[in-house]
C-alpha cells in the first residue's frame, strides 16, 4: 500500500525524499494537483492549472532519476506568477488585455528551473500587470489569504504567497518593484527574496517599471528560496540588465555561524516614519533578541526617511508604468481594471523634470544606504504596519496614501528578504525584513535561515 504524501513538504524535504527513492515525483505532483483542486476554489491562487503539463514533467523527472540523474529541484512542483512567460501556456498578467497571450518561449528563469527538472503546476494570480489590484473587475478574482480568506495576501505576487502558504505549490516565482514579493511573504507567513538587481534575469517577465523590477523566489523557508536562487541566478547575455558576477552557492553558505555579524535595527522606520502596531513592535524586539542570542552584534541604524525612498519610487513607477501602457490605454482604456487606471494614469502627469529629479535623488539614496551598510552586515525592520488587513479595505490609491517600507530596498538596489517573524494574538503571521549590501545576497539569506531555525514559526501552517 502506498504511503500518502505529506501535505506540507518543503522543497528541501521533498528533494531528500525523492533522492532516497522514498517519494516519487509522479506521486508528489498528483498529490499537489489534488490539493489544488480542493483548496484553490477558496483561495483563487491559481488562474491556470497545467495538470497535463505537470504530470508529463513529473514522469520525465522519474525517468531521469531512474537514469541516475539528480538535483535539488528534480521532480519538485512549482508555480509561476502569471507575468512569467511560459512557452505554449497562456500568460495574461491577470489582465483582459493579454487574455489570449500564448508566448513562444519560456522566461529565462522558467527555462532554468525546467532544465533543473522542476515541474510546473500552473500560473498564479497577481495584480493586473503587477500593480492594479486587488480588483474585482478582471477576468479572475483576487487571491485570498490562507490564514484567513477574508484577508489580503499582499501584492502583487498575491497568488504566489497564497499558494506557498497553503501548500499548493512547494515554491513559486514572484516579482518585486516596490515590495511585491516581500509584502505577500509578510502577510502569508512565508519567505520571499528580492535579489540584488542584475543577479536574476528578467527576460520574459512582463515589466512594470524596469528601473526597479526584480525577479525572485518565494517558498516556505529561506533554505528553499536559496535552492531556487541557486537555479535561477546568473548572467543572462540576452538581458541588458543582467550583470556578470562570481556566483556563490546560496545553499552551501546557509549554515555558517552568525557570531560577530553586525545587525542594524531601523527603529525609526517602524516607530516614526511608518508606525507599526504594538504587536509588531514586540515582534521586532523579540527578533532583535533572537539575533543577539545567535551571536550577532545588534545596534540601531539610520537611513534617510522612508518617505524619501517612497517619493522616488512612486515617481519612477508611475512614469515608467504609464510609458509602457500609454498606447494601449489610448485604445483599450475600459479593458483595464479601475484600480489599474487609478494607479497608472497618474503617470501621465509626471514631467520629464520630475522623473529625472527622482532618478538623481535615487542615486543619493543608493549612496546613503551603501554608507550605512559599510557599518552593518544587514539591516532589519518591520516590512508592514500590521498583519494582513481585510481584503475589502484595500484602497485603489494604496501605495500613494501611505509609505511602504519595502520600497526602500528597491530604490536602494539592495537584496532584501522577508521571513515570518512571529504571530499575533489572533494567529496571523507578522513579517521581518532583512536587507543587505549589493551582491551580499548570501549573507541576507544566511541570517534569515538562522532566524527561522532559532524560532518555531516554520512549524505552524494555516488550516484551510
Amino acid at each position: 500500500m502506498k504511503k500518502s504524501v505529506p501535505p506540507f513538504l518543503t522543497i528541501a524535504e521533498a528533494s531528500r525524499l525523492i533522492a532516497e527513492r522514498a517519494l516519487s515525483p509522479v506521486e508528489l505532483t498528483r498529490a499537489l494537483l489534488k490539493r489544488i483542486e480542493a483548496a484553490n476554489p477558496g483561495l483563487n491562487a491559481y488562474v491556470l492549472v497545467t495538470a497535463k503539463h505537470a504530470m508529463a514533467a513529473a514522469r520525465a523527472a522519474e525517468k531521469a532519476l531512474a537514469a541516475g540523474q539528480s538535483g535539488p529541484l528534480l521532480g519538485i512542483p512549482l508555480a509561476y506568477k502569471d507575468i512569467y512567460e511560459t512557452a505554449g501556456v497562456r500568460t495574461t498578467a491577470h489582465s483582459k488585455i493579454l487574455i489570449d497571450n500564448v508566448p513562444k518561449q519560456d522566461a529565462e528563469t522558467v527555462r532554468r528551473l525546467h532544465a533543473a527538472g522542476a515541474v510546473m503546476l500552473g500560473k498564479l494570480a497577481t495584480h493586473e500587470f503587477a500593480i492594479g489590484g486587488p480588483a474585482t473587475d478582471l477576468p479572475w478574482p483576487p487571491a485570498r489569504n490562507p490564514w484567513d480568506t477574508r484577508r489580503f495576501t499582499g501584492g502583487s505576487s498575491s497568488g504566489s504567497g497564497a499558494a506557498v502558504a497553503a501548500g499548493i505549490a512547494l515554491g513559486a516565482l514572484g516579482s518585486d518593484t516596490g515590495g511585491s514579493i516581500r509584502l505577500p511573504a509578510a502577510f502569508c507567513g512565508i519567505a520571499g527574496f528580492k535579489p540584488t538587481p542584475g543577479l536574476v534575469s528578467r527576460r520574459g517577465v512582463i515589466p512594470l517599471a524596469p528601473s526597479l523590477d526584480t525577479a525572485g523566489p518565494m517558498a516556505w523557508t529561506t533554505e528553499d528560496c536559496a535552492i531556487l536562487l541557486d537555479a535561477i541566478a546568473g548572467h543572462d547575455p540576452a538581458d541588458p540588465a543582467s550583470v556578470s558576477v562570481p556566483l556563490p552557492s546560496f545553499t552551501q553558505g546557509l549554515n555558517a555561524p552568525l557570531k560577530g555579524l553586525r545587525v542594524g535595527v531601523l527603529r525609526r522606520f517602524y516607530e516614526h516614519d511608518a508606525p507599526v502596531s504594538p504587536e509588531m513592535r514586540r515582534m521586532m524586539t523579540d527578533a532583535s533578541a533572537t539575533l543577539r542570542d545567535l551571536g550577532c552584534i545588534v545596534e540601531e541604524a539610520r537611513l534617510p526617511a522612508v518617505q524619501d525612498f517612497n517619493a522616488v519610487g512612486r515617481v519612477i513607477i508611475s512614469a515608467e508604468a504609464y510609458a509602457l501602457h500609454e498606447a494601449t490605454l489610448r485604445t483599450r482604456l475600459a479593458d483595464y481594471s479601475r484600480v489599474f487606471r487609478i494607479r497608472v494614469l497618474a503617470g501621465a502627469l509626471v514631467r520629464a523634470a520630475d522623473y529625472i529629479g527622482a532618478q538623481r535623488r535615487r542615486t543619493d539614496l543608493i549612496a546613503a544606504t551603501r554608507e550605512v551598510l559599510r557599518k552593518f552586515d544587514v539591516l532589519i525592520c518591520a516590512p508592514t504596519a500590521d498583519v494582513a488587513p481585510p481584503l475589502a479595505e484595500q484602497r485603489p490609491d494604496d501605495g500613494f496614501a501611505r509609505p511602504l517600507v519595502t520600497t526602500v530596498a528597491n530604490v536602494a538596489a539592495v537584496p532584501s528578504l522577508v521571513v515570518c517573524g512571529g504571530f499575533n494574538a489572533a494567529g496571523l503571521p507578522m513579517g521581518l525584513e532583512i536587507m543587505g549590501a549589493q551582491w551580499n545576497d548570501a549573507t541576507v539569506l544566511r541570517v534569515g535561515h538562522h532566524f527561522e531555525r532559532a524560532t518555531t514559526t516554520r512549524e505552524r501552517r494555516p488550516v484551510l
